[in-house]
């Protein structure tokens, strides 16, 4: 392998001579091999968004020569549309508050420029990293405003694909509208319910969360680029200052806009902690809707049974014929990874001092993931498991009829007492509350089949009463 010599405030390092990266990217790449992910992808892409608007604005004012400012634009593009991202070698958690991030993208892109205008990777004399590339630019004005941009990207296909899990709840809602099967609260007999009352009410739930997805990315519009290093614009043209945000937004096709006070965004990261706990929200449902499909999928002849999950895989080694509830048990792990994310991200906003938070690499590595995580499960939750739930009606309706629970529907008319001396007697005879009231005389068989329709049962008010 072949190496050119590169130097920094340290010293002079060998570099890869096919690389893009330089040394302070090696350098970082020795210090944090921690992890082992890298950058995600789309905060390389916002990264390569914010260099370029800022090589147009310094174009713009007359800081950087147009010759160069096109190659650097060039240079992003690439990086946008994809290109020379396994240049991007740091890794996701590393110190500095994101330098060696910034740093990275700095030097990719200067070396791809300096190809561009036919010279050598390394020569720094025709595109300099940090004198063309950064210019009028600090990693904490530049990586946190990327940061917002990454997460905004995200947030789009995700509440997309919680509108889809939200329509596939309301079909089922539909669909089993009419059958009535056991209610349980603390997972004992409670009430009789509708399966597709369940099922709405899993929309309801997931209805709000796709609203709460929909509407927290307004709070990351606001960027502070421009700020520089403490969110004062030291070292930036106030002409470039002002450009910067319109070609930002112009790049993004987003409705980005400077904040009024830069110093806030760059000292303060609640904003990415009130998205977090949006998420966090989310996978809570997400979680308790999976977990209830296990429950009510239980068996085959042994659990409840009420409902059969799609089968899509065998589910043991050793147990001939089992299948297993597998996008549901998936679903509640990502959805503990994301509230995990979400505490990450709490304690490392609330780790910053004065002003500057150095734990934003792990706020954007824990966000980030957590967006991409939950918009890949929802999906599917809803293609591998949703649409593909079937009911066993009959076994419902069998399992409610031998259930106590219709001695609470008929104690509005005989009282409380009368209703457990009913049960009573119905478990001394080995009868269904039905049978046994029958037997008693307190009811005809008309009358109760008035009273315990399903209909009856499931609407508000005393059943048979109007």
């Amino acid at each position: 392998m072949s190496y050119r010599i590169e130097h920094d405030l340290l010293g002079e390092r060998q570099v890869p001579a096919d690389s893009y990266y330089g040394i302070h990217t090696l350098r970082a790449a020795e210090n944090f091999h921690i992890t082992g992910r890298r950058m995600h992808p789309h905060l390389v892409i916002a990264l390569a968004m914010v260099k370029k608007a800022a090589a147009l604005a310094n174009c713009e004012v007359g800081l950087v020569e147009e010759p160069i400012a096109g190659a650097i634009v060039s240079a992003c593009d690439e990086l946008i549309a994809g290109k020379f991202h396994e240049q991007f070698i740091v890794d996701a958690l590393q110190g500095g508050a994101g330098t060696s991030a910034n740093m990275n993208a700095n030097e990719v892109i200067a070396n791809r420029a300096i190809e561009l205008l036919h010279g050598q990777k390394g020569d720094y004399r025709i595109v300099h990293p940090l004198n063309h590339v950064n210019l009028s630019q600090s990693t904490n004005d530049a990586f946190p405003t990327a940061v917002r941009i990454a997460a905004i990207y995200l947030l789009k296909p995700l509440s997309e694909n919680f509108a889809g899990l939200q329509t596939a709840l309301q079909q089922k809602e539909e669909k089993f509208s009419g059958v009535i099967k056991m209610g349980r609260t603390e997972l004992q007999d409670a009430l009789p319910v509708m399966l597709g009352q369940e099922f709405g009410a899993y929309a309801q739930a997931i209805a709000r969360d796709r609203w709460r997805i929909y509407k927290v990315e307004e709070r990351l519009r606001q960027v502070n680029l421009g700020g520089t290093a403490v969110g004062t614009g030291l070292n930036a043209d106030k002409r470039y200052i002002f450009s910067v945000i319109e070609k930002l937004r112009d790049i993004t096709n987003l409705g980005l806009a400077r904040s009024e006070y830069p110093m806030d965004p760059t000292q303060n990261n609640d904003v990415f902690v009130e998205v977090s706990g949006m998420l966090k929200t989310a996978a809570v449902n997400l979680a308790k809707i999976a977990n209830d499909l296990r429950l009510m999928a239980s068996g085959p002849l042994a659990g409840f049974g009420e409902i059969n999950l799609p089968e899509l895989q065998a589910g043991s080694s050793i147990m001939p014929g089992k299948i297993n509830p597998v996008i549901p048990e998936a679903i509640r792990q990502i959805a503990y990874q994301v509230m995990a994310n979400d505490l990450a991200i709490t304690l490392g906003a609330q780790a910053g001092e004065l002003e500057l938070n150095a734990t934003l690499p792990l706020i954007a590595d824990n966000l980030l993931n957590s967006l991409e995580m939950l918009s890949r499960a929802v999906g599917i939750f809803r293609e591998r498991c949703i649409f593909g739930i079937t009911v066993n009606a009959e076994h419902c309706k069998a399992i409610l009829e031998k259930s106590m629970v219709y001695a609470t529907a008929l104690s509005p008319y005989i009282g409380y007492e009368k209703a457990t001396t009913l049960l009573q007697q119905a478990k001394l005879h080995g009868n269904t509350i039905r049978e046994e009231a029958i037997r008693s005389g307190l009811f005809t068989g008309e009358q109760l089949q008035n009273i315990l329709d399903p209909y009856q049962l499931t609407k508000p008010g005393i059943p048979g009463k109007k």
